[in-house]
């Protein structure tokens, strides 16, 4: 369990135990109980937070949780105490609230952590050739998209060259890439005839899409003819895309891709 969920699931139950606490056995009423830990809440975690700033969506998130937790803990104890049951305006109003914390929570979790693997299985099955790396178009220039205008004709020509080369790439990892350990990545490069492309450079960059702090470069030295590979260690889960450049004399290839990294 991720430290997010973990911080989530702690903090709701120290509320609820505190709201029971108050309310069973100080015998206070449930609005002021609720009133009472909330505000506590915010005074103990917003410092918290602050000192050990987590991020301005994660620390939202924390908080909004814990105060609708305390707010759902006053909503069902009054209820109880009062034998009238719970109208459903209060209902629906705070389930919308938790239903949005709680999606807020899972697409952040999601984002820094990436999707369990068995979910990840079910809703995108691998090709039956688990080692590729699904291919992107051909570009020239690492996310110089802003350049696009200025570079297009280039771009355009570079492609073209691409084409007619027409050379072979398969690249992927030989072992499943986890975040912090070395994966060993390899690519096999081919002419168009088939013949192994030997003696070439191979360069490439991975590249976090949230951060560019994050990019990896590396270099895979040839192990055999047309065979290029060496371990690579991405720091933290989920995806990444890749470029990956093939230089032999004055021929550049260029390819993009993505891939996915596993948590530990």
């Amino acid at each position: 369990m991720s430290d997010l969920w973990f911080g989530l699931a702690a903090g709701v139950a120290l509320i609820v135990l505190a709201n029971l606490g108050l309310v069973r056995l100080a015998r206070w009423n449930a609005k002021q109980a609720a009133t009472v830990v909330a505000l506590a809440t915010v005074g103990l975690y917003v410092p918290y937070g602050i000192v050990r700033w987590p991020g301005g969506d994660v620390f939202a998130i924390h908080l909004g949780i814990y105060l609708l937790a305390s707010l759902t803990c006053g909503m069902l104890l009054g209820a109880r105490a009062s034998g009238r049951g719970l109208h459903w305006g209060p209902v629906t109003i705070a389930g919308f609230f938790i239903f949005v914390a709680v999606s807020g929570a899972v697409f952040v979790s999601v984002a820094e952590r990436g999707l369990d693997p068995v979910l990840w299985g079910w809703l995108f099955p691998e090709p039956s050739d688990q080692r590729e790396v699904s291919s992107m178009f051909p570009g020239v220039i690492a996310r110089d998209f802003h350049k696009k205008e200025a570079l297009y004709n280039q771009y355009l020509q570079q492609v073209e060259r691409q084409r007619q080369r027409g050379w072979q790439v398969h690249k992927g990892w030989l072992n499943e890439p986890i975040a912090g350990q070395p994966a060993l990545f390899r690519a096999t490069v081919q002419t168009r005839d088939g013949e192994p492309l030997a003696s070439a450079t191979l360069v490439g960059q991975f590249l976090r899409p949230s951060t560019s702090t994050l990019d990896v470069d590396f270099t895979l030295a040839e192990t055999a003819p047309g065979v290029y590979e060496a371990p690579v260690s991405l720091p933290v889960a989920g995806h990444w895309n890749l470029v990956l450049q093939i230089r032999k004399g004055e021929e550049l290839h260029e390819i993009q891709a993505n891939t996915r990294v596993r948590d530990r």
